[in-house]
């Protein structure tokens, strides 16, 4: 049956609808709202931002501020559709330095929840209330100098909207997440987040070098705050400055990845590039960096006005800019690894060039940011063929922190100390599977872990595969799984870490499933750091190493060593010891 076509009168949309179709561009979520009332408060000044939700923001979000506030008489029009004080002409709008600027946030979320806003302004004698408790009309109300805007039973009258909220956890860890990357990128500030009554997290101005410490190990853990390498760089008329993991600390997922432009945190793919394209193949294929940059620029060289969400933007030198960041990058991964070979046989280096002796490991730590031992050491076997030549030798020296120099019977080669020892772990875990099932011991505390709903589908699909390996993963609701058996040769690893990458790689493989899962259980096991190691642990690894040769594995670990020139290599020796 064919569909009924017929012409209907065009005519202008009524204002309640027009917001409402704005508001599905700029309010996907709870959290969307969250970013956009934080970032008014922001722009007004505020020196303290308190924000509450309940239930996961679906019922209430409340942020208050201290900042300058909105006067009495101009209430009304800050509910009025693309109002603002923050963009007059083009000329402005074409050099944005506020956070919002297109003046919908507001008339949008008030669309679409019931929505009060009481404000003090800064020399007012008294506050003032508007909203949908008072018809839109304003009424006096007790109120410190600042502002609070309260949303309510939000998507009420769009209930379709509200059908797509997932559960009240992952709706609160968006918001989380959301007053995480503010409070990251305007240390001035306070930020407090309680959620039903309970604080999530509270974090008080920080005025100097140590607060800002201590609000980064808030925010995204001690272990990054502590071994991340210092940034700052500046050419061209920009500036990059912040932190970045050492390459042997990446993570095996993108959850450290913040990247602000003029205060403003963005996703764009030269910036991912770039910083990818400079730490180059310093991180292993499927590992991610960890990083918090800051980038500074005119803000008439770049457009933010692309995108509602205005989380991409547009550099009008584009190219510029990569090479910029890349350049900033890998200028501070090098200075990060100068004198960053160390000798590990005498304390004469190849060729009679004199190097430094062994650094304590404490110290080397602190100058390469090199990760800290485990306690964990792969059971492997030790024994190699009888009599069979060294073809890996004796290892000479470490460099940059990551690699073995050895001497062979061709010469020197140059081994990746990350990838060698993964190779040990994977081959031993497939001899181990190839007998039978990997042993696995339970938890004494499961680990509840917050995944999406298609990955909780392939724990329930791959169950058997998992049970195989070491694993009892069970799904508890539509976005949690709970973790109460790890293989037990991995079970001195991050738990959560382990089971959430590999629940990430199994989701994302397709056949091969025992290779694919072997592999990041490998490249998950906690291993001790080459830098730490002695002379004869270096040694027994390469024989481990050899042992493997003529094992098939994945291509990540087909390649652990190379040969290289030995004129390159005392030219790189001299330059490192100047």
């Amino acid at each position: 049956m064919e569909n009924a076509v017929r012409r209907r009168p065009i005519q202008p949309l009524s204002p309640h609808l027009a917001n409402q179709i704005a508001a599905g561009e700029v309010i996907e979520r709870p959290a969307s709202v969250v970013k956009e009332l934080l970032e008014n408060s922001i722009d007004a000044g505020a020196a303290t931002i308190e924000v509450d939700v309940e239930q996961g923001g679906s019922a209430l979000i409340r942020v208050r501020d201290d900042g300058f506030g909105i006067p009495r008489e101009e209430l009304e029009l800050a509910l009025a559709p693309h109002a603002t004080s923050k963009v007059y002409d083009a000329e402005e709008l074409a050099h944005i330095d506020s956070l919002g600027f297109r003046g919908e946030a507001l008339a949008s979320i008030a669309s679409v929840s019931r929505l009060n806003l009481v404000s003090r302004a800064d020399g007012q004698e008294r506050a003032w209330r508007i909203g949908y408790d008072r018809d839109g009309q304003c009424t006096p109300a007790a109120h410190p100098t600042g502002t609070t805007v309260e949303v309510r039973e939000l998507f009420f009258n769009t209930p379709a909207r509200r059908k797509f909220l997932r559960t009240e956890r992952t709706e609160f860890l968006h918001i989380e997440e959301v007053v995480k990357r503010l409070a990251l990128s305007h240390f001035g500030i306070g930020f407090s987040l309680r959620h039903n009554g309970r604080q999530a997290f509270a974090v008080r101005p920080a005025a100097d070098t140590g607060e800002r410490a201590r609000r980064i190990a808030t925010l995204l853990g001690r272990p990054f705050q502590a071994s991340s390498l210092a940034v700052e760089f500046a050419a061209a008329n920009m500036q990059l400055h912040g932190w970045l993991a050492p390459p042997e600390q990446s993570r095996s997922q993108a959850d450290i990845q913040y990247f602000y432009l003029n205060g403003r945190m963005i996703r764009d793919r030269l910036v991912t590039h770039a910083l990818r394209a400079a730490l180059g193949e310093r991180i292993e294929t499927g590992r991610y960096p960890a990083y918090l940059l800051y980038l500074e620029m005119d803000p008439g060289a770049v457009d933010v006005n692309v995108h509602p969400t205005k989380h991409e933007v547009r550099f009008r030198e584009s190219r510029m800019v990569h090479d910029f960041l890349y350049r900033a990058v890998s200028q501070s991964l090098e200075q990060a690894s100068e004198a960053a070979v160390t000798p590990v046989v005498g304390t004469a280096g190849y060729g009679g060039l004199q190097t430094q002796p062994p650094l304590p490991q404490q110290v080397a730590e602190q100058r390469s940011g090199y990760q800290k031992l485990y306690s964990f050491t792969p059971q492997v076997d030790d024994s190699v063929k009888s009599g069979a030549e060294e073809q890996l030798g004796q290892a000479l020296a470490m460099v940059y922190g990551r690699y073995i120099l050895a001497r062979s019977s061709d010469g020197l080669v140059l081994i990746d100390a990350n990838r060698a020892q993964c190779r040990v772990v994977f081959q031993r875990l497939r001899q181990v599977l190839d007998e039978g099932a990997l042993r696995g011991r339970p938890l004494l505390i499961p680990a509840t872990l917050t995944v999406t709903g298609q990955q909780c589908e392939t724990v329930a699909h791959y169950e058997s595969a998992l049970g195989r390996l070491g694993f009892q993963i069970d799904v508890l609701g539509e976005e949690t799984v709970v973790v109460r058996q790890v293989p037990t040769v991995l079970e001195s690893a991050d738990i959560a870490a382990l089971s959430l990458a590999v629940i990430d790689r199994l989701h994302r493989s397709k056949g091969q499933i025992d290779e694919v899962l072997l592999l990041c259980m490998a490249e998950q096991a906690p291993v001790p750091s080459a830098t730490g190691m002695g002379t004869k642990s270096l040694d027994d690894l390469l024989r481990r190493v050899e042992a493997t040769e003529g094992a098939p594995f994945p291509a990540q670990l087909k390649q652990v060593w190379r040969h290289i020139d030995e004129q390159i290599l005392e030219q790189l020796l001299r330059d490192i010891q100047r």
